[in-house]
């Protein structure tokens, strides 16, 4: 795929907006070859940095979008923006859209049972033309990798969204994506947490001032250890102003 990026640390962060974003996928879908999609954030990045393999994994996935803040506020620091941001929340709304008037099937997979159910229902209930085909929860070991994967193949979905913790949701979408067999697979992190109601979603005001990682932190104040790469990923990248797209 011929996709305008902008390199951060290395990796290949597209510069489409949302509407070129849900319209590629489309062409994605059409062409049937298994894709691998990532909503990049600076948490992603400076784990890619310390972790060899998470950085290769990176590198090769076919699409890596926007999906943080910090990801858009670096590419216009080093004079090379990307269109918008494409938050993976709202994307993964757009193609609901879409694939209403497309006929295509959908898979859910990830969070605990209770939420992922949560999830679907609130998927039919806002685009009820849409064809789920498979809501799994993500609590499964790698000795059942093989059941999971056998269930989602006979589904046959268009889409497959993974919502699983941050050191499985992508390497597990790597290393199982031809396996898989399925168009566009997208890994959509705590999406199914806010489509369910278990937590909310920032209020645009927080969006706008690029601080709804602080308004999850407020929803789940043990994820501050994490959240601490995110000043770290600024920081890093004010001093390393000219490294930054050549690393």
């Amino acid at each position: 795929m011929n996709i305008p990026t902008v390199t951060i640390y290395g990796i290949p962060v597209s510069k489409l907006n949302m509407k070129q974003t849900v319209d590629l996928v489309a062409q994605i879908i059409e062409n049937r070859k298994p894709t691998q999609i990532i909503t990049g954030n600076p948490i992603m990045v400076m784990t890619a940095l310390e972790n060899p393999s998470y950085m290769a994994m990176m590198r090769q996935a076919d699409l890596v979008v926007p999906d943080g803040a910090g990801l858009v506020w670096a590419s216009r620091f080093i004079g090379n923006p990307v269109a918008e941001r494409v938050a993976g929340y709202d994307l993964l709304h757009e193609l609901m859209k879409v694939g209403e008037q497309r006929d295509w099937k959908v898979f859910l997979l990830g969070a605990s049972p209770e939420v992922i159910v949560a999830a679907g229902e609130k998927l039919r209930s806002m685009y009820p033309g849409i064809r789920l085909v498979g809501c799994k929860d993500g609590y499964f070991s790698e000795e059942q990798d093989e059941e999971v994967i056998a269930e989602i193949r006979e589904a046959a979905p268009d889409l497959l969204f993974v919502g699983r913790s941050a050191d499985k949701q992508e390497p597990w979408i790597a290393k199982y994506k031809n396996r898989l067999g399925v168009p566009v697979v997208m890994g959509v992190g705590g999406s199914f947490d806010v489509l369910s109601g278990k937590l909310k979603r920032a209020p645009v005001l927080f969006q706008r001032l690029h601080l709804e990682w602080f308004f999850r932190l407020l929803q789940e104040p043990w994820r501050y250890k994490r959240m601490l790469a995110l000043p770290k990923f600024v920081m890093k990248v004010i001093r390393e102003k000219d490294k930054v797209s050549k690393a």
